[in-house]
């Protein structure tokens, strides 16, 4: 792709599309009674998928821009994790009936800080409230640093089937740079203790466009990461936001790559991953051909939520902890930030949802335009009008297309909107001329790229 169009585009502050509306359009207009009457609502006989967050780590990555806190001490998980299990018995009273679940994901802050012990507890939970699948994927996200051999047992004992490592970069002037030193015997050792108890399926997350970060030692980080060999991976761009992070601050803008440069370090990584036969996948994803998010991108049955890229095609996302966020069939929910706020309201036996975003008939449609660009590079206009009831032709009248097409990001043929082949990492470029709430502050999203 030629520099000028590139430099044009790559530095715009965009949203990553894993929800439409976004999250910074949800109000405190939606509230526990709002997310009540949600509940009671979802079909019986449907089946809904859970994301447990717990927001605390030992130590704080300066690049994190995930809701976590940081503690030296056990008690302070102890009492949230009571708050979790009754959360947990708060939602399912409120829902019509007991509701299969095939997919769970624990994401953080550092889910393995929990003692074994407290894991199983919190498996027998959600196993004694949902009718979880005898084949279902139960997913954890873990730091290898602070991973111990009695954790790695009681994930295998719990059903865990995928496990998500972070990596980032395996740079040692990097490392030091956003205050997470790991190596790679550190990783390998982790990996080759999740394999050993049965967790085969493994994710490894890259970051590029971190400070001290170059070409060079992105390339040589991912083919680091190709000797462990994992079935995933995800490569995401660091977004610098100090003003909601404060701990970025300790990251100088000054020393971060510009756009052309983060464009330059990702393509780096993609063409490694390429060139080890992953299949690169939407925005961020790389995965073995054999993996079922690969064989869902080719059928194009892909979908995308929170969690990112995903096979998990469920109207009902129910999210449980401090900042979550769940989806249900008339709208998005999240629970109160602060963890000190998230628990009293659990106490006091309420729903802790603090803001949310009910479904207007049109958002339903242009949510389903921009998951089918983020996922397939496409999107037939006229199918998905069809399925939503809306016109095509009303729809395009209110979008910019044309300065894309100029620009050779984007292709129409009818009522078929492509992105070109060279502009797959300006995807969410193409996704934004279709969101009519985009908000253009830097404030609130990261580089398109």
């Amino acid at each position: 792709m030629e520099a000028q169009i590139l430099s044009r585009y790559a530095d715009r502050p965009l949203p990553r599309y894993t929800s439409y509306p976004t999250a910074p359009h949800f109000s405190a207009a939606v509230g526990r009674d709002t997310y009540r009457d949600w509940l009671l609502a979802v079909p019986a006989d449907s089946s809904a998928s859970l994301y447990l967050h717990i927001p605390f780590c030992r130590s704080m990555c300066w690049y994190c821009g995930c809701h976590t806190t940081i503690t030296a001490r056990d008690a302070p998980i102890a009492q949230y994790l009571a708050a979790l299990h009754r959360e947990i018995d708060l939602v399912t009273d409120a829902l019509p009936g007991r509701m299969k679940a095939k997919h769970i994901h624990f994401g953080g802050g550092t889910p393995t800080l929990m003692k074994p012990e407290q894991f199983g507890l919190l498996m027998d939970r959600l196993r004694a409230r949902f009718d979880l699948a005898a084949d279902a994927e139960v997913a954890i996200e873990i730091d290898p640093r602070t991973l111990e051999v009695a954790m790695i047992d009681a994930l295998a004992a719990g059903g865990v089937t995928r496990a998500s490592l972070g990596v980032q970069s395996f740079d040692p002037l990097v490392q030091r740079a956003i205050n997470r030193v790991q190596s790679f015997d550190e990783t390998k050792q982790a990996i080759e203790g999740l394999r050993a108890a049965g967790i085969a399926a493994v994710n490894f997350d890259l970051i590029y466009g971190l400070p001290k970060q170059t070409v060079e030692s992105c390339i040589e980080t991912a083919v680091q990461a190709l000797e462990l060999a994992p079935d995933r991976f995800a490569v995401f761009g660091y977004a610098h936001v100090p003003q909601f992070k404060l701990h970025q601050r300790n990251i100088q803008q000054s020393e971060l790559p510009n756009g052309a440069a983060r464009f330059a370090q990702s393509e780096a990584i993609a063409a490694v991953l390429v060139g080890a036969d992953y299949v690169r996948i939407g925005l961020d994803h790389f995965a073995k051909p054999d993996d079922e998010l690969a064989r869902a991108f080719e059928a194009g049955t892909l979908h995308r939520n929170f969690q990112g890229y995903t096979t998990d095609a469920c109207d009902t996302l129910l999210g449980f902890g401090a900042s979550s966020i769940g989806r249900l069939p008339a709208g998005y929910v999240q629970n109160a930030v602060l963890i000190g706020e998230y628990q009293r309201r659990i106490s006091a036996g309420e729903l802790a949802v603090a803001k949310g975003r009910g479904f207007a008939p049109e958002d339903r449609l242009r949510g389903a335009i921009i998951e089918r660009i983020m996922c397939d590079f496409r999107v037939d206009l006229d199918e998905v009008c069809g399925r939503f009831g809306g016109d095509s032709r009303q729809l395009s009248a209110t979008i910019a297309l044309d300065p894309l097409i100029r620009d050779g990001i984007a292709h129409r043929d009818k009522g078929i909107v492509t992105l070109a082949d060279a502009a797959r990492p300006l995807v969410r470029v193409l996704a934004a001329a279709f969101d009519q709430y985009l908000d253009e502050s830097p404030a609130h999203h990261s580089r398109a790229v």
